[in-house]
């Protein structure tokens, strides 16, 4: 019986293809310790036309499973991974040069989100292994600029042939 005018057979190895592809397509990973943040920051980066934000969890957790999805067999790995950890601390700094080497060995890149736009706090990131920093807003308008420049350096980032270019 055919099923939209293919025949199941077709339908079923279409939609096996559109699974795998699915599963295959970049995305981005989140360290944030703050479920606000996280729904925040998924829902602005959608708006954004962001492929989608998978959150990893806190420090430890996400440590956890950054590593779990680094380890052979790597089926996908995320295309960038944005840390985002208690704001008034070094967590994000920490948990940045905790993985730094092995996120640089992956060719993930790294983006820290800064509570404040002080340049040594923003070294301080970078020397810690971010490749991009980007301060975290209180104001919508400034958020969503923030998070524009998110998925601008992912799009910049992304090696030429893994996007058919």
């Amino acid at each position: 019986m055919p099923l939209f005018g293919l025949p199941i057979r077709a339908a079923r190895i279409e939609r096996y293809a559109m699974t795998v592809a699915l599963e295959k397509a970049p995305y981005l990973a989140l360290v944030d310790d703050d479920a606000h943040s996280v729904r925040l920051l998924t829902r602005t980066l959608a708006a954004q036309g962001a492929p989608r934000l998978e959150w990893l969890g806190n420090a430890e957790d996400g440590l956890r499973r950054l590593t779990e999805r680094l380890s052979p067999p790597v089926t996908t790995r995320p295309a960038l991974l944005i840390v985002d950890l208690r704001a008034k601390s070094t967590a994000t700094r920490d948990f940045t040069a905790a993985v730094a080497d092995v996120a640089c060995k992956a060719s993930i890149p790294i983006v820290a989100m800064a509570s404040t736009a002080d340049p040594a706090e923003r070294q301080a990131l970078i020397a810690a292994g971010a490749a991009a920093v980007v301060r975290r807003e209180a104001e919508r308008e400034a958020y969503r600029r923030e998070v524009a420049n998110i998925v601008s350096f992912w799009a910049r980032s992304q090696r030429l042939d893994a996007v058919g270019m």
